[in-house]
């Protein structure tokens, strides 16, 4: 990556994502954020200039800067990812922290962020905007659709699939097959050991729903 980088989001995964590309000896331009009350400061040495529609900044998308989406709930994430694509043609880059490993042969699609100590094994599959938590397990020919987030440690086996927009909480295990629905949530710590539906969420060992 040879571009600065404009993280759009100064909250709490903007700074982790910050973290990330500094990692890496990659150049953050600014943040953009919505909340007025963070704008015109300094997030970690690096200055919120305007909100995440200011054209000053992000009409130098794609020739001077790139850009991650660093918003913290999916909504929010797909809205201005969708923003990017139609009026800057532009996609966000993927954030993958220096002390990850993601292999050569794992596929992964724009705008995922890969925290520290996490895994994407071979042949694994991340779609556009996951969130991969640190020292979280993505395991071979596992499949993550998009805008999937991953909790801290969180394990996910060996073809594994799980549909847009589902949450695996901090700890979770997801055993080898399973297949977890679209927005479906895994809470903290559970180990599902059969497929979860769209929108259920499921907890404990085994995981059940509530």
């Amino acid at each position: 990556m040879q571009n600065p980088v404009i993280i759009l989001g100064a909250q709490e995964l903007g700074v982790l994502a910050l973290d990330a590309f500094q990692s890496n000896d990659v150049i953050v331009y600014c943040f953009l954020d919505d909340q007025v009350a963070l704008q015109q400061k300094e997030v970690n040495d690096i200055t919120v200039m305007g909100n995440t529609e200011d054209e000053n900044f992000l009409k130098m998308l794609g020739k001077k800067c790139d850009v991650f989406v660093a918003a913290e709930d999916n909504a929010t994430r797909k809205s201005l990812t969708n923003m990017l694509k139609e009026d800057y043609k532009v996609v966000p880059v993927n954030a993958i922290h220096k002390f990850s490993y993601v292999s050569e042969h794992a596929w992964l699609g724009h705008g995922n962020f890969v925290q520290a100590g996490a895994i994407v094994n071979a042949n694994a599959k991340v779609g556009n905007g996951c969130i991969i938590g640190a020292r979280a397990v993505v395991d071979t020919t596992a499949v993550l659709d998009d805008n999937v987030q991953l909790g801290a440690g969180a394990m996910v086996n060996a073809g594994v699939t799980i549909a847009e927009g589902a949450f695996i909480g901090t700890g979770a295990v997801v055993v080898a097959g399973v297949k977890i629905g679209k927005n479906a949530r895994v809470g903290a710590g559970a180990v599902v050991v059969a497929d979860v539906p769209a929108k259920q969420t499921v907890f404990g060992n085994p995981a059940k729903p509530v």
